[in-house]
């Protein structure tokens, strides 16, 4: 996977701009996401790739189109210092795998190729020979992500065994 780097305070009115939505169809929004501040990862990423952000990433206002906006550009992760929390949970209920780390930011370069297993808490970055550690995604939340979001999850989940999950 390839690293896009983006720097710190990120606002939703960045991410995507209320031009262009509503839309009939959310997978065009990733076409504009970030747009007028990161043209180049904009016009340049490709699916799989991964946003490397600094602190407090999806700040502003809460609108849910920042994330959707996201995910439809066909990245595979956001790793930031921090995220604002309304566009965490956002992210997490969309199927975005998104990642808490003070570590990348410095330890990831634009351009370097990196891995990520969310189950051991694991970014590889190959191209400095590098381990980083976060804290492991948990498990209900890495379902969340596979299934495509919060509404898939549900419906293949019987409610006692999700009370039992958490």
């Amino acid at each position: 996977m390839k690293a896009w780097k983006i720097g710190d305070d990120v606002n939703t009115d960045e991410i995507i701009s209320c031009r262009h939505y509503p839309r009939e169809d959310n997978s065009e929004l990733g076409r504009f996401a970030l747009e007028d501040v990161f043209n180049e990862f904009t016009e340049n990423a490709e699916k799989g790739d991964v946003l490397i952000a600094g602190d407090n990433f999806g700040c502003g206002s809460s609108r849910e189109y920042a994330a959707i906006a996201m995910k439809a550009t066909g990245i595979s992760c956001i790793i930031a210092k921090s995220f604002a929390r309304i566009f965490y949970r956002n992210a997490i209920n969309i199927g975005l795998a998104i990642i808490t780390s003070e570590n990348a930011y410095d330890k990831i370069e634009e351009n370097d190729n990196i891995s990520i297993d969310f189950n051991k808490g694991l970014i590889e970055n190959f191209t400095k020979n590098k381990k980083i550690k976060f804290d492991p995604l948990p498990e209900f939340i890495i379902q969340i992500i596979q299934k495509g979001g919060i509404v898939s999850f549900l419906k293949e989940k019987d409610l006692d065994d999700m009370t039992n999950d958490l």
